[in-house]
């Protein structure tokens, strides 16, 4: 008995020992944790509670020349309430007035609003939807109502501030300013939007917030812990009302032709500013859209606007001049075992040089310059080098096409290459390329580099300026510029482009029809071309150079650069024209008009009579008889416009100074 008490005493004390070692380990447990590792846990609960997130910076406007937005950050506020942390008191009291304020903001019933808030209570509902999608004016008044403007705690009013991108221009120019990616929101890679975004993100800010229920989040503070930076605004050269010109009429010929896509690049030549692109493709259901950047990525084979860097590269090294007759014969020749077609059946047999580019002669130009350069085709090579045709342009934004010229040792070298190149094919250069180019001619042989932006700004503060860069001062000899630039005169007048021709504004450029995918095994069944025309206005003293490419047009309606391409550049340039005309001077400004002289001295004539007796002014302008008839002492009264066809007081009545008469216009 006595063992067996002593074992359960055992027992008990080993219990009781445990337990005060368990209580022992508890205690110092705890005080490592309230002292040593106190600060750890102490981060640790508060991570998991609070978290800082993220406040995008309102990104950078960006305008067009004139100081119209072409895209702006808008900031969207969504209000909700958290139905938890407001007092019974301060509940009860402001239920009705917020309610009513909400109703007067926003259109629904004041008991719309009450039965939201009861329900939201009732439900210790801490994320309730009051309102979204504000702008800053109407978050403002919100923010200011009844109980919302206790604060977060006080009055559970929970701010989320997102902000939208939009384009106060819609798509036109859409694919030019750039937008942000599908697949990843707030990043920018195309466009205006992409080149200059160093400049327009800014930089992000950070707000505290603390995890309530559900999972959800609500500001900790009124205030972010870290304000955002606005980013700088960039002042682009595009031209709105110009920029509205090209897109129209692009989309005008586009449909008319059924084409695939189309391109067009306006740019003032003096100082390289791009006032217009316009980038159209074509959908499923026939409609077009800004789909791809085709004026600055898209690369082809330029056809007959190339004729001109060919014919202008062997006047320069004087191969040739103007007036150096070539054989066209009867519009096929063979070059290497290849035959070569003119578009005008039966050829143009023997031209000048000139000529051979007035009517795009194909032969004509391929026959100049395997004549001259096929001994010694790297000195063609190099003087197209020298005008920077091999290269990019370097405009700010991404993905511009890579131009392809070949050499003596390429894969694509070989004897024809010489022969097509003269007209375009076996090379390729996008039409921004293509453009700057006839750009330099414009410019008296001045090459200046496209441009799409004039300036960065901060708080209306310029802080940074991008002024015109000349990438080659003189591509040429003046009179090989004067040339090239009578002749493309010429191809307006009285060559390819001759439909073209106003005499109300005047134009020089070049046509081009290039066949494209002619090396598919359907092209004889299915033909395709690209219509293009490259130029500028006005020809004598040019103020834009443009450029229109038009890809796969409807063969059936017409596939002919000058009947394609080139009424989109006639159209730009008359309405340019239209809203900026040019001064005019006139000639014998003092010269007398026959007709005007007889009818003032007939007036004149009656004017200085002293009449007695009313006369007959009917038949005379208005503006004549109301004067003669004031001269006489009577008010005049008139009706209409025009001429005069009935008087109230009747020819041959006695003048009595100071009476009215009324007289009838029409």
């Amino acid at each position: 008995m006595a063992v067996e008490e002593k074992n359960i005493l055992n027992r008990l004390y080993f219990v009781a020992g445990c337990m005060f070692i368990f209580a022992i380990a508890i205690t110092v447990k705890l005080v490592n944790i309230q002292f040593v590792d106190g600060d750890k846990y102490r981060e640790l609960a508060l991570k998991n509670t609070t978290k800082n997130f993220v406040i995008p910076a309102n990104r950078g406007n960006v305008y067009a020349d004139d100081g119209s937005l072409l895209a702006t950050s808008v900031p969207k506020y969504d209000i909700r309430f958290d139905a938890v942390t407001v007092s019974s008191e301060n509940f009860k009291e402001n239920l009705v007035p917020l309610s009513n304020a909400l109703s007067k903001a926003f259109g629904k019933p004041s008991s719309y609003y009450q039965n939201s808030f009861r329900k939201a209570r009732a439900n210790k509902d801490r994320y309730m939807s009051v309102v979204k999608n504000l702008g800053y004016s109407d978050y403002i008044k919100v923010k200011n109502m009844p109980l919302f403007k206790l604060g977060p705690y006080k009055g559970g009013i929970i701010v989320e501030q997102r902000t939208v991108r939009e384009h106060p221009m819609g798509k036109i120019a859409e694919r030019t300013v750039g937008n942000q990616r599908k697949d990843k929101p707030g990043y920018y890679s195309v466009g205006l939007e992409g080149a200059f975004d160093e400049f327009l993100r800014g930089k992000e800010g950070r707000r505290l917030k603390q995890k309530i229920a559900k999972g959800q989040w609500k500001p900790v503070y009124d205030d972010n812990e870290i304000e955002p930076l606005d980013g700088y605004d960039i002042v682009s050269t595009i031209n709105v009302n110009i920029q509205d010109i090209a897109h129209h009429a692009l989309l005008k010929q586009l449909e008319y032709y059924e084409a695939e896509h189309g391109t067009v690049i306006v740019m003032e030549v003096a100082t390289g500013e791009i006032k217009a692109v316009s980038n159209l493709g074509r959908t499923s259901d026939g409609t077009y859209y800004e789909k791809l950047n085709y004026a600055i990525g898209e690369s082809h084979e330029p056809g007959s606007t190339f004729k001109v860097m060919a014919l202008m590269a062997a006047l320069e090294d004087k191969v040739i001049d103007t007036s150096t007759v070539v054989d066209t014969g009867k519009g096929v020749k063979v070059f290497y075992k290849r035959k070569i077609y003119d578009s005008h059946r039966g050829g143009f047999g023997k031209i000048s040089a000139a000529k051979a580019l007035e009517v795009s002669s194909n032969i004509g130009l391929a026959t100049l310059i395997d004549e001259n350069y096929s001994k010694n085709p790297n000195k063609l090579i190099d003087r197209l080098k020298s005008w920077h045709l091999t290269e990019q342009t370097g405009v700010a934004i991404k993905g511009e096409g890579v131009p392809f010229i070949p050499e003596p040792g390429h894969s694509k070298w070989s004897k024809n290459a010489l022969p097509s190149m003269a007209y375009g094919y076996n090379l390729r250069l996008t039409p921004l390329q293509t453009l700057n180019f006839y750009n330099a001619i414009a410019n008296d042989g001045v090459m200046v580099k496209p441009r799409f932006i004039k300036e960065v700004r901060a708080m209306n503060k310029k802080v940074d300026v991008y002024d015109t860069e000349v990438t080659n001062p003189r591509i040429c000899s003046d009179k090989t510029i004067k040339e090239i630039q009578e002749i493309l005169k010429n191809v307006v007048q009285r060559g390819t482009g001759k439909s073209l021709y106003s005499p109300d504004f005047s134009m020089a450029g070049k046509t081009g029809t290039a066949q494209t995918e002619y090396w598919m095994a359907d092209w004889a069944s299915n033909r395709r071309y690209v219509s293009s025309f490259a130029g500028y206005f006005p020809a004598d003293n040019p103020k834009y150079s443009c450029i229109v490419v038009i890809h796969k047009p409807s063969i059936k309606k017409g596939y002919y650069g000058a009947d394609v391409s080139g009424p989109v550049f006639k159209r730009i340039a008359q309405k340019i024209f239209t809203d900026a005309p040019l001064l005019i001077e006139v000639a014998n400004v003092d010269a007398e008009d026959p007709s005007m002289k007889k009818d003032f001295d007939g007036y004149y004539a009656k004017a200085q009579t002293r009449f007695q007796k009313m006369p007959n002014v009917a038949g005379m302008a208005g503006m004549d008889a109301v004067s003669l008839l004031e001269n006489l002492g009577l008010k005049v009264k008139i009706v209409g416009n025009g001429s005069v066809t009935s008087q109230s007081i009747p020819s041959g009545e006695p003048i009595k100074k100071g009476s009215q008469i009324v007289l009838q216009l029409s």
